[in-house]
């Protein structure tokens, strides 16, 4: 229930900031921009939320996140539409994108992801080595005696 949230969340938010992106500044129709919001929101959440996020760090995320956003975007955007520069209008929705995914990022890892103390995939494992006294170089007062 926690994901079917989250996504839910995600899917309305992304929505509505593609909408005012796409639809408003360069004439998507709303099909479209629901089409592109449902492919980028699924990709998006399985590959930059569940798989990278518990991975890494927000940051990296975050960037993972962009870098998707943008080539998903670029390449609906140069399929549907007859504008004159596809890469102008996916670098503004990735980069509008990656802003919200950045406060998104927050809220997954508060209340959908597991903690790492209970995750074995993300706890940090100390490995440490045993020494010996044998591989000391102690020499006893006797010892010295007898070499003497």
């Amino acid at each position: 229930m926690k994901h079917g949230k989250a996504l839910l969340i995600k899917f309305v938010a992304t929505l509505a900031l593609l909408y005012i992106i796409l639809d408003l500044m360069y004439a998507m129709t709303f099909g479209e921009v629901f089409a592109l919001t449902a492919v980028l929101g699924i990709v998006a959440y399985l590959v930059g939320d569940m798989f990278v996020l518990p991975r890494t760090n927000n940051t990296i995320a975050t960037l993972a996140d962009f870098g998707l956003a943008w080539l998903i975007i670029y390449l609906f955007a140069d399929g549907t539409t007859i504008a004159d520069n596809p890469f102008t209008i996916s670098l503004i929705g990735a980069i509008g994108v990656a802003a919200f995914e950045m406060f998104f990022h927050r809220y997954l890892a508060n209340n959908t992801l597991p903690d790492e103390k209970q995750s074995p995939a993300t706890r940090n494992l100390q490995y440490q080595t045993e020494t010996s006294e044998e591989l000391l170089a102690i020499v006893s007062d006797n010892e010295k005696k007898k070499d003497e």
